[in-house]
């Protein structure tokens, strides 16, 4: 509930359905619709670069998505301090994910592609990073299904109040705690409706990849600062870290390229066929 703003209790199941026995959770089809949503977006961009095609998009669209679920685990299991055997590592459907790692490895296959089908980086990474953005602001609705990504307790007006139901029937009263799930999703919409507004006006190609990152690590910097459920590395909270020195990277990378970067005819590398 939202006892703050009038909203009384309600209870959401973590499954949506069952198939041939296997429970299919709120969470994993709002991620696959994220992806989906960001796949279609990519598309759209297309329009607007030559020498790139929506077939190109399907084609970087598997080896991403894979990549980029492999290092969300990864991330995940090496930060989490927990202990993993060989088996556990894979089971992905048991939960923990980490947005960060997914941007990380998914960014060095999109790379990658990008050399093995001679597109220019910086063009398709402008293209990408709002696709992430709308892909992350639709994801985090998943934390919420699963009554998860919450911060401290508070006593703001939009608090929100949650208990865990477990399956034995127990009940846990967390709390009127921050929804920072909501925080999160709310700041990738703000960010991904100016970076849209200001995307022809780019100065340079790389500016919207650069843009987004630093909104995005400034953003989850502050955020992760009131999360309970925080990565730890020693006493820091590793998305928080993270989240500066991505915000800093992409202001001083903002700063060096705004004069000398430049936006190109065409996202291919290969020399456009000239018609008569």
């Amino acid at each position: 509930s939202f006892p703050g703003l009038g909203i009384g209790e309600f209870t959401i199941d973590r499954i949506a359905f069952t198939v041939f026995g296997k429970d299919v959770a709120w969470y994993g089809i709002i991620i696959a619709f994220g992806m989906v949503m960001a796949v279609l977006y990519v598309m759209y961009r297309t329009r607007d670069y030559k020498g790139i095609t929506p077939d190109d998009i399907i084609d970087f669209t598997l080896i991403v998505i894979i990549s980029g679920v492999i290092g969300a685990r990864l991330y995940y299991v090496i930060t989490s301090g927990q202990h993993y055997s060989f088996a556990d590592v894979f089971k992905i459907w048991e939960g923990g994910l980490a947005i960060y790692g997914g941007i990380i490895a998914g960014g060095i296959a999109a790379y990658i592609v990008c050399r093995v089908k001679k597109i220019r980086p910086q063009c398709f990474f402008d293209m990408l990073a709002p696709a992430v953005m709308l892909g992350q602001l639709i994801g985090r609705w998943g934390n919420f299904c699963n009554g998860e990504a919450y911060g401290a307790v508070t006593e703001l007006p939009w608090g929100m109040s949650l208990t865990h139901i477990y399956p034995s029937g127990q009940e846990t009263f967390v709390g009127i705690v921050h929804p920072t799930f909501l925080y999160e999703s709310l700041w990738n919409l703000v960010g991904f409706i100016l970076i849209n507004i200001f995307y022809k006006k780019r100065k340079f190609d790389g500016q919207i990849f650069l843009a987004y990152v630093g909104w995005y690590g400034f953003g989850r910097m502050l955020i992760e600062g009131l999360r309970q459920d925080s990565l730890w590395v020693g006493p820091f909270r590793i998305s928080q870290v993270v989240g500066f020195l991505s915000f800093v990277a992409a202001a001083v990378l903002m700063a060096v390229f705004w004069k000398k970067g430049k936006r190109y005819d065409s996202a291919s590398l290969k020399p456009l066929e000239s018609t008569d």
